[in-house]
């Protein structure tokens, strides 16, 4: 049997609401920066491009990414934790999207790590721009990169819903977290990041204050 205090066994998924959703500052305002004068990764060509004129940013994009994808999984069990029964299967249903986009997005973004090891290496960057665009356009791959956008974009939206709805967090802090995939798909059309920049800091003040909430309600006899 579990005998550790609530607030114990709560703090670790409290500390990934905190910390997740920083590691998509970084990658975004990375990415926002790299990208600044144009360019894109969109194809493997473009990608080993831009990689090469902005090596270091696109390392750090990576790894934040990765980063933030991994502690994202604990952090959407954090905000299913805070939710409850009260609306349990809008709750279930937008964590669970929510954790299997991110753990896809992990794949997805060490993909930014070949690239950067194919610039280093240097050879025959258009071989290796088609190795790219075949390793994402693999019929048996592709199914991680529609998964990504439905928990991205679907997920974190009906997650917020969820907290919203609960009333578990204030007003502001379950819109801001529903701010990320209108704000990312934005950011798309405009042809910016910087718009995505916006989405992941406001949802990282909504996923501090679910943090901030399931700290406090652990604590409660």
């Amino acid at each position: 049997m579990d005998t550790a205090p609530p607030h114990t066994r709560h703090a670790p998924l409290a500390l990934a609401l905190f910390t997740a959703p920083w590691g998509f500052v970084v990658a975004n305002a990375a990415y926002a920066w790299a990208t600044r004068h144009g360019g894109s990764d969109a194809t493997g060509a473009q990608a080993l491009a831009l990689t090469a004129a902005h090596p270091g940013e696109m390392r750090l994009a990576t790894v934040a990414a990765m980063l933030g994808s991994l502690l994202m999984v604990p952090a959407v069990l954090g905000a299913r934790r805070l939710i409850g029964d009260r609306s349990s299967r809008l709750g279930f249903l937008g964590a669970t999207l929510m954790a299997a986009g991110y753990i896809c997005y992990f794949a997805v973004a060490l993909s930014g790590i070949t690239a950067t090891v194919m610039v280093e290496r240097g050879g025959p960057l258009a071989d290796y721009a088609a190795v790219l665009d075949g390793a994402q356009s693999d019929p048996s791959a592709v199914w991680v990169f529609l998964l990504f956008v439905l928990g991205n974009l679907a997920g974190t939206l009906l997650l917020g819903l969820a907290l919203l709805r609960t009333r578990v967090v204030p007003l502001w802090a379950a819109a801001a977290i529903m701010a990320w995939p209108p704000l990312h798909v934005i950011g798309l059309v405009a042809g910016t990041e910087w718009f995505e920049v916006a989405g992941a800091l406001t949802q990282a003040a909504g996923l501090a204050v679910a943090g901030l909430r399931l700290l406090s309600a652990s604590r409660r006899p």
